[in-house]
């Protein structure tokens, strides 16, 4: 027979599990509508980034040795690509399903295909969890920032942006990527991975639409929306890692929350049929005795 004591200090620990569960998933879900309104906050400002960098784009005439009118859109041939750097974004903190897990995973997977590809993979990890985990392996690490999260904003994304920027026109690498969640919906987190060095001129188009006068010249102006672009296209990563974070803590959560409630149902039930049974078998032990008395 079950120990009553023993099931009643179950119930009480649930129970407070429980709300813990709960308090962090109204926690989540207020961070979540913040980080939400950030994500479209921010679409407005790339979408006209983009439009004025296709515009400026289309109309800076092609170089004569055939180079590219900037630095961060010179694309090397796949052939000719021997060094990447991979950028894995984590959140800082745990109970949040299979985020974290998902993006190291992924991340896991390109670099195995970029070494059987005879491409040297280096990383730069945003985020504790992605911290934590590429430390105790062999790829190398150049550059870590647990606790991004904490307190993060485009100053930080413009940071991290420019260092990689460096180190493409320098020539450490050929290409640079990151791995991420992105936000669809508070039920679905996407992990991608996305090239951002070099500059893809098919996402920014050819031009087009009617002409204008540019003052300083094209190329001045390209290359200062440029750099801005990098920073900016960071920055977003951000903002979608973040707020993929927070819906997928809430939905794990809101599942914890309701699994606790089935235990807690399942363990009174249990206790109810013990106290049953035990005050069952202690009347019968009563009858008993007053028959074996007569």
């Amino acid at each position: 027979m079950p120990n009553l004591i023993d099931i009643r200090r179950r119930i009480r620990s649930v129970k407070s599990t429980q709300q813990i569960t709960k308090a962090m998933k109204m926690v989540a879900a207020s961070k979540l509508r913040r980080s939400q309104e950030r994500v479209i906050a921010a679409r407005p400002y790339a979408g006209t980034l983009a439009a004025t960098l296709a515009s400026v784009t289309g109309r800076i005439p092609p170089r004569e040795d055939g180079a590219p009118a900037h630095p961060l859109l010179a694309r090397r041939e796949e052939k000719d690509v021997k060094k990447v750097i991979l950028v894995v974004v984590t959140g800082d903190k745990g109970l949040c399903g299979a985020f974290n897990t998902n993006v190291n995973r992924a991340a896991g997977a390109f670099v195995r295909e970029k070494k059987k590809a005879g491409v040297e993979v280096s990383l730069v990890t945003l985020g504790r969890k992605a911290t934590d985990f590429w430390k105790r392996r062999t790829v190398p690490v150049l550059e870590a920032r647990p606790g991004l999260f904490q307190r993060f904003g485009y100053d930080t994304a413009a940071e991290i942006a420019r260092s990689l920027s460096t180190r493409f026109t320098g020539g450490e690498t050929d290409a640079v990527y990151v791995v991420f969640n992105e936000f669809r919906s508070v039920i679905s987190q996407i992990v991608g991975v996305k090239c951002i060095l070099p500059i893809e001129l098919g996402e920014l188009g050819a031009g087009g639409g009617a002409d204008y006068l540019y003052e300083p010249a094209p190329d001045v102006i390209l290359g200062r929306l440029l750099p801005r672009h990098v920073e900016f296209q960071l920055f977003r990563v951000l903002l979608e890692s973040n707020a993929a974070e927070n819906a997928a803590r809430m939905t794990a959560m809101e599942s914890a929350t309701k699994n606790a409630g089935e235990m807690i149902d399942s363990l009174t039930l249990t206790y109810n049929r013990a106290r049953q049974a035990k005050i069952t078998k202690e009347l019968i032990e009563i009858v008993s005795g007053a028959e074996a008395l007569k």
